[in-house]
């Protein structure tokens, strides 16, 4: 059936009935995501949402204190270790979540919705500038303490690539409309994981110069951030169920 245009909006999108269609790919045959986005918004989604999630300079302090008596090289050796393991946990959910709700029996605006509310938990923490219990507990950090190498737990799982994480790539995968896009993917995952790698090292270099005040309020502006994905999520889940109804601005 040809394409028929109901009514016009600013912006890339035409829209016809419930969904919104990219002038140049009119034709082709979308998911069930009624709002195909193009590779650079989804490239910044990606990026934005899991540097957010990760959030590696809240990690700084508690990787400080966790490798107090550990030297220089050990640190870097440790945080490279954690975040390999952490990129590549994060490329397997981002490679099978499909089969994982295939397998599961779950439906993508069930998984929005309980991702939006782990992602606000998180969010809602760091407004209030401390580390939410979804990275980890108290306890999981004193463990780390004790031990000699912290790098694979708690520092990789589930410091770094916890449930908010694992939920976001999730939910990034299902908006995935092409191998382009999940290449896209795996490319964002490894740039952010190479990102925090670095921050990891450069906080443990420059320790004696951080400053706490400006440490809370990076993470308050990135918990607004983070809230507001959230929010985005739990919106794309309820057009999905078809009880609310919008366009892209």
């Amino acid at each position: 059936m040809p394409f028929t245009a109901s009514r016009s909006v600013p912006g890339p999108f035409r829209i016809a009935g419930p969904r919104c269609v990219l002038p140049f790919a009119r034709d082709r045959a979308f998911s069930e995501d009624p709002c195909v986005v193009s590779l650079s918004e989804y490239t910044l989604l990606a990026l934005s949402s899991l540097f957010v999630i990760i959030d590696p300079i809240a990690t700084v302090p508690a990787f400080l204190a966790m490798t107090a008596g550990n030297t220089q090289p050990e640190r870097e050796r440790m945080s490279r270790l954690a975040l390999s393991v952490c990129a590549g946990l994060l490329i397997g959910f981002a490679l099978t979540g499909r089969w994982i709700f295939h397998i599961l029996g779950i439906t993508l605006p069930a998984f929005q919705m309980a991702g939006s509310i782990v992602l606000l938990l998180i969010a809602l923490d760091m407004l209030n500038a401390k580390r939410s219990r979804v990275h980890e507990t108290r306890e999981e950090t004193e463990a780390g303490t004790a031990k000699d190498d912290i790098a694979i737990t708690p520092l990789a799982v589930p410091m770094l690539a916890g449930p908010g994480a694992i939920s976001t790539v999730i939910l990034l995968q299902a908006k995935a409309e092409s191998w382009i896009h999940y290449g896209l993917l795996v490319a964002s995952i490894l740039a952010v994981c190479a990102a925090s790698h670095f921050i990891l090292v450069l906080g443990s270099r420059w320790s004696r110069w951080i400053s706490p005040i400006a440490l809370r309020v990076t993470t308050r502006i990135m918990g607004l951030l983070l809230a507001a994905i959230a929010f985005q999520f739990l919106l794309n889940a309820l057009r999905d169920l078809k009880l609310v109804s919008f366009s892209p601005a």
